[in-house]
């Protein structure tokens, strides 16, 4: 088993309910921030990790997505021919290399868990990243280059975690925590998908960033449901711990919850000010906003 983080995982056949109309024939993950989609900015995320091999868990009308990260060679052409070099620039860079992307189709939105089992044969016996493009994460070193180098240090599973507010631990997988030397990394000693704010372990949760070790699957396949009804990741997960290291990095850099209304909007105000060339224009219209 190759110990190196090769393969990443993007679950993207949920239905988007929550932004219809505007998911009505528009998969969410293809709903813009400032200038790119959500599921690019995942991508990109995953690039910089080091990541070679993509892997989309879709569903129906998700093809949008696989035409997003194929060449267009009408767009292309129209581009060059009309000199803009910069555009052109923009639409092949994110692009990976032919060989590196696959698709496989969840068939049924039997939950989180279910859509990471479906990609099983693709992964095969090694470790892999999860990462959810509802959550987008603005960091300077981004979330899962962090996550890779923890699991290069500890040879084992890794998950992105941030404190919520106790009224919210029912929306989250909140950790039990056996041990938390120095504020960044927590050892892991227990994990409860949505428990209720009384009943929850702590207000540690883990959002939309894995790395998990292939033994996973094996929990996966039982297909075992859990809250709402779902095969939930977060069960699977917990019945790993203790078999080899397991951690929760508190990363460093700001997540925006794009499955929220809010939090979608609250992204693309922070993504438009720190843009380069949108930034000081963006202030000006939040100013004149707020006034």
């Amino acid at each position: 088993m190759s110990s190196r983080v090769k393969k990443a995982i993007f679950p993207v056949g949920g239905l988007g309910t929550r932004f219809l109309p505007a998911t009505k024939a528009m998969p969410k993950e293809m709903l813009p921030v400032v200038d790119k989609p959500l599921i690019q900015y995942a991508v990109e995320e995953a690039q910089a990790a080091g990541i070679e091999e993509f892997i989309f868990v879709t569903g129906r009308n998700k093809t949008t997505i696989e035409d997003h990260f194929d060449r267009s060679y009408e767009l292309e052409d129209s581009l060059t021919a009309r000199g803009k070099t910069e555009a052109l620039e923009e639409v092949r860079r994110f692009m990976p290399s032919p060989g590196q992307v696959a698709y496989t189709r969840q068939m049924e939105p039997l939950g989180l868990g279910h859509a990471v089992w479906c990609a099983r044969h693709l992964v095969g016996d090694e470790p892999f990243a999860v990462l959810l493009a509802d959550d987008l994460i603005m960091a300077e070193t981004p979330c899962l280059a962090q996550m890779v180098d923890v699991a290069a240090e500890t040879k084992g599973n890794v998950v992105a975690v941030m404190d919520v507010p106790r009224e919210q631990t029912n929306r989250y997988g909140i950790l039990k925590v056996n041990g938390d030397p120095d504020g960044r990394r927590v050892e892991i000693g227990g994990l409860v998908e949505k428990p209720k704010p009384a009943d929850a372990p702590s207000t540690l949760s883990v959002i939309g960033r894995y790395i998990l070790m292939p033994d996973v699957f094996g929990h996966l396949e039982r297909h075992e449901t859990g809250a709402g009804g779902e095969i939930q990741l977060t069960d699977a997960m917990a019945k790993m711990i203790g078999n080899r290291p397991f951690h929760g990095l508190r990363f460093e850099g700001t997540r925006f919850d794009c499955g929220d209304k809010v939090g979608f909007l609250e992204a693309n105000v922070a993504f438009a000010l720190a843009h380069q060339d949108l930034g000081d224009d963006m202030r000006a219209v939040v100013r004149r906003l707020c006034a």
